[in-house]
This record gives C-alpha cells, structure tokens and sequence, in this order.
C-alpha cells in the first residue's frame, strides 16, 4: 500500500481541572522557568472570588506514514502555560498560591510525560488518528483527576503543610530542584 501521511496538532488547556481547546501555545514548560506574576495576563473576572487560575496543559502533534505493514509515526507531546487566559487578584496573591499555580503547570508536565511513555510503547495501526486521541483523552482524564485531587488535598493552598507536600512529590517526580 502506498504511503499515507497525517498530521495533526491538538491542544488542550485545563483551566480548575477543566479541559478546553487552545489556539497557540504559550509559555512552553521548562525546568529553568518558574512562573510570575507576570505571567498572568488575563483580566479576572468581576464575579469570582478565587485568587488566581492558572490555565495549563497539554499538546500533541503527529504525522504517520504507513510503510508495507508498519505505521511509522513521528510525534510530539508538550505542556504550555497559557498566559492570555491566567490570571490573579494581587490584592490575595503570595508566594504560597504562587507556588500553588506553578504545581498546576507542573503537573501538567508530569502528564505530559505519562502521555510520551504511552505512546513509545504503543504499536499504532492505520488508525493512528484514533489511537493517538484515544492515548490523549485518556491522559487527559487521568490529569483532571489528579488536578482535582490536588485542589482537594491543598484546599487551593490553604493548607500549607499539604501544599509543601505536594511539591516536594511532584519535583521528585519530575526531577527538578525548588529553593
């Protein structure tokens, strides 16, 4: 069969554990990068009371070709922090809920990386297209979970002493250094 090639880019933003679609990514995630302040672009809004949003998440691209009975597929999987639609009220923020929104990013990371190993361990047919959304929407359900357990757990960094915790376990599991 000749060769066909597909491409595709998908992007997916979770805003408070919630999943919705992107135009262009923003602040690519990177160890060295630890957001601001300034990174919060977005205007909040008049009706809410919540200190902050961070809006984070996930993007994938790929293109396949099929050769003889292999689907070869090239691919990427990134996670963004989108600072047009973050934002925070300065008259609550600190460097406690700072670190809250950060974790959010990161855990965003944390998935994206999950989603990597899925895909090198997957042997994809000629419906890649279906395989690599049904990888991504899994991914993505396992990360609004985890998210939700987190706000849960630091009671949306009110509690301090899980909100360190939770740090320390996300930074062990990406490998990164905090101060």
């Amino acid at each position: 069969m000749g060769g066909i090639k597909v491409s595709f880019l998908v992007l997916c933003g979770v805003f408070s554990s919630l999943c919705e679609g992107q135009e262009a990514p923003g602040i690519l995630w990177d160890p060295a990068h630890r957001l601001s302040w300034s990174d919060f672009k977005a205007l909040p809004p008049a009706d809410s009371q919540v200190a902050a949003t961070t809006a984070s998440g996930i993007a994938y691209s790929f293109s396949a070709m099929e050769e003889g009975r292999e689907m070869k597929v090239d691919w990427s999987v990134a996670s963004y922090f989108y600072p047009e639609s973050s934002w925070y009220r300065p008259e609550l923020a600190n460097a406690n809920i700072l670190s809250h929104e950060q974790l959010h990013f990161d855990i965003s990371e944390l998935f994206a990386r999950r989603m990597r190993e899925k895909i090198r361990g997957f042997r994809f047919t000629s419906e890649v297209k279906a395989e690599m959304r049904a990888i991504y929407n899994e991914t993505i359900e396992e990360m609004r979970e985890f998210q939700r357990r987190y706000d849960a757990e630091t009671n949306y960094s009110r509690a301090e002493d899980k909100q360190r915790e939770w740090n320390r376990m996300i930074a062990e599991s990406l490998k990164i250094t905090r101060d």
